[in-house]
């Protein structure tokens, strides 16, 4: 296990012994281990907020799916282009070498298999990587697929990022999704505010856990079973 300095003074304190991950840590996480020279559409949500933290040195092109490739973070908000949002509707700014397109062709890219990676968040994960992210069934609040189902079937990896448990601290990552589903076993990895678990052939296997978290309490706020990899880290995010 790898050992380093908490940045406990940004997130918030759980009470059980251990700390949580902000927003922007759950995605700073997930920028860190995108692979070098990867193509990544960031899905509403947590996701979008990995684009103001992409890290340094490495070559990673950020897609949006209302006609972007090369999307950069967000501007200050003297710079605020109206032209210039992402699929969220958020200000966003562009890339050295970025480019504009119309729809249909971002749509291509997704559909064609041209993006590596896709980071969404989720309502709901099944240990065999089921997704459900598109709708909770509140009527208060109508569902929205958009291009959450193109992007799950389209890309070559679907990365999770979400809290762990709901507002009322029911399981996210369940053994059955009771949510419909946007797509069967696409999720290859989750990301958040207390692990980065790994949906293998085998099981659920935890890559890392936040200090002061345990195997067993992560496992009371998880349904299905988990397993502990050999080279397990702990979790810490600047």
């Amino acid at each position: 296990m790898s050992s380093a300095v908490s940045s406990a003074g940004t997130a918030t304190e759980s009470g059980a012994g251990f700390t949580k991950l902000t927003r922007l840590q759950i995605a700073r996480r997930a920028a860190e281990m995108i692979p070098d020279g990867s193509f990544v559409n960031l899905g509403i949500g947590i996701p979008t907020l990995a684009a103001n933290v992409m890290p340094e040195g490495k070559e990673i092109v950020l897609h949006s799916e209302n006609g972007i490739l090369g999307v950069g973070p967000g501007p200050a908000e003297a710079d605020r282009d109206r032209d210039l949002i992402n699929a969220s509707k958020e200000y966003v700014t562009l890339r050295p070498g970025g480019s504009f397109f119309v729809h249909s062709d971002a749509f291509a890219m997704i559909r064609g298999g041209h993006l590596d990676l896709a980071l969404l968040g989720a309502f709901q994960v099944a240990g065999n990587g089921d997704l459900a992210n598109w709708t909770t069934g509140d009527r208060r609040f109508p569902p929205g697929v958009g291009g959450a189902m193109d992007l799950a079937a389209g890309a070559k990896g679907i990365w999770v990022l979400t809290d762990h448990v709901t507002k009322k601290g029911e399981p996210k990552i369940v053994n059955a999704c009771s949510l419909p589903l946007t797509a069967p076993g696409v999720v290859k990895r989750i990301f958040t505010d207390i692990a980065v678990i790994d949906v293998t052939e085998g099981g659920l296997v935890v890559r890392e856990m936040v200090p002061g978290l345990t195997l067993e309490q992560l496992q009371t706020m998880t349904e299905p079973p988990l397993t502990l990899a050999e080279d397990w880290r702990e979790l810490v995010v600047a």
